[in-house]
């Protein structure tokens, strides 16, 4: 069968095995595409666990089902006789930054032309004819996978049938977002993934509605990362250290501190590159959010070839960045981080053969809290265990906002106290949506009026919006 043979030209041009929850995430997405009601999945893994492969995956199994759900059947040709390929259905991949899109793109262009899946990318850099003709591709079905940033949501895009739309690091958009996406298709199945775990409190918090797929492994061949905490004042100790790796043609990244001030932001990154430009004059390359991003790649193809090999950068670098030869991480002013962040920071390395190490360069002396989040990141690379404690020390976020911690979710409990509470209370809700989805009866009128008291009525509007 034809959506047989397109799984496995996928599976075929992988160079490694799935991993166990791999292959579980992907059969509870089967399971879903195949029930009449609509998927609404969250997938979450641990940076480099693999998502973007189960995300391929789920993209094959839409199309192929065909338009509208229904199996992929030929086109006519004019004396009715069934011939050429098979009508599919369209899916698309959204991500928040156009180095992740481009990340996501490097990864699944070759596996789907070797699939024969249709793949394009759209980003703010796609302009004039380029754009127009691609819009037009996909306005009549000749491109199956559209890969992208914000742009997919855009009013020009048209998609001939938009069957899945996968959001990555759903926590960087909105729910209205993840909406304007959804409603380029009809009855749109959706699969939100985050590469920052989220503890189970949470997830039965802010995605009670979603049926939840965990990547708990990663692939074979990561190695554990070295993380130590040091002392601005023995700044000199680590530049030393910095041009022992880069005489060893290792790679490095050096993150600037950040700040509230995108300008302070990068006025902090170019200091710190002009510095160790006179340190290492032709060894250094600096990336930032306000540059080009023909400019951020051509910086970023520099390191990966290792034309450059002392990467400054803000934290442009967090996501979708992958250069296997980068084994060493110096995060500057790491205490000003949430420790959600350092767990990303730190996940771009330890991607090779080569050991790796992390230095957190922090300025003493250290509150409690800093001091936690320093000593939690060098206990462990667990992400859902980083990520329990970061729900601990810094609140539980904004949950139908873009804000996701910092600040507490509830008015009257405290997920510290009622935590156990949680999945009884999940519970009742889906059985309060079950049985009265529009809360129109007496129960879900009783509890619209609690909405509004305590200020929480828009979530009326974004029942099941994911």
């Amino acid at each position: 069968m034809e959506r047989r043979s397109l799984l496995d030209k996928v599976r075929a041009a992988l160079l490694f095995r799935l991993t166990r929850s791999q292959r579980s995430a992907i059969a509870d997405i089967r399971h879903d595409l195949a029930k009449p009601e609509r998927m609404l999945r969250l997938l979450q893994g641990d940076v480099g666990s693999g998502k973007t492969v189960v995300a391929l995956f789920a993209c094959a199994m839409a199309i192929e089902a065909g338009p509208a759900g229904g199996p992929a059947m030929p086109d006519s040709d004019a004396t009715g006789t069934r011939s050429g390929p098979p009508l599919r259905a369209q899916a698309a991949l959204m991500a928040p930054t156009e180095i992740l899109a481009r990340q996501h793109w490097k990864t699944i262009a070759p596996l789907a032309e070797a699939a024969g899946i249709r793949a394009a990318i759209l980003t703010g850099r796609e302009r004039g004819r380029e754009r127009a003709a691609l819009l037009e591709r996909l306005a009549q079905g000749d491109i199956d996978l559209l890969i992208g940033t914000h742009a997919l949501y855009s009013d020009d895009v048209q998609f001939a049938d938009l069957a899945l739309a996968v959001i990555d690091e759903q926590h960087r958009f909105g729910v209205e977002q993840r909406l304007a996406l959804a409603r380029k298709g009809r009855a749109v199945d959706m699969l939100v993934m985050t590469a920052t775990p989220i503890p189970r409190t949470l997830v039965l918090t802010c995605f009670g509605d979603m049926d939840i797929s965990e990547l708990r492994e990663k692939p074979a061949g990561r190695k554990p990362i070295a993380t130590r905490a040091v002392p601005l004042d023995r700044l000199g100790e680590v530049i030393d250290a910095v041009s022992r790796a880069i005489a060893q043609n290792r790679r490095v990244y050096w993150v600037c501190p950040l700040v509230e001030d995108s300008a302070a932001d990068l006025a902090a990154a170019q200091a710190r590159y002009e510095a160790l430009q006179k340190i290492f004059p032709s060894a250094v390359d600096l990336v930032h959010g306000r540059m080009k991003g023909t400019d951020k790649d051509a910086a970023m193809a520099r390191f990966a070839a290792g034309e450059t090999r002392l990467l400054v950068a803000t934290t442009v670098i967090e996501v979708g960045v992958d250069v296997p030869e980068a084994s060493v991480m110096v995060i500057e002013h790491a205490e000003r981080f949430g420790l959600a962040q350092l767990h990303q920071l730190r996940g771009r390395v330890g991607r090779g053969s080569a050991s790796s190490t992390c230095l957190l360069l922090y300025k003493a002396p250290l509150g409690e809290t800093a001091k936690a989040r320093l000593a939690i990141m060098r206990e462990t690379e667990d992400g859902f265990r980083i990520a329990e404690e970061d729900l601990r020390l810094r609140g539980e976020g904004d949950v139908l906002g873009t804000r996701q911690s910092g600040m507490p979710g509830f008015r009257i409990a405290d997920l510290a106290v009622h935590r156990d509470l949680l999945p009884a209370a999940r519970d009742d809700a889906a059985l309060v949506l079950a049985r009265d989805p529009r809360l129109t009866g007496e129960r879900g009128e009783a509890l619209r009026l609690l909405l509004y008291l305590f200020e929480r009525d828009e979530a009326v509007q974004l029942l099941g919006a994911g």
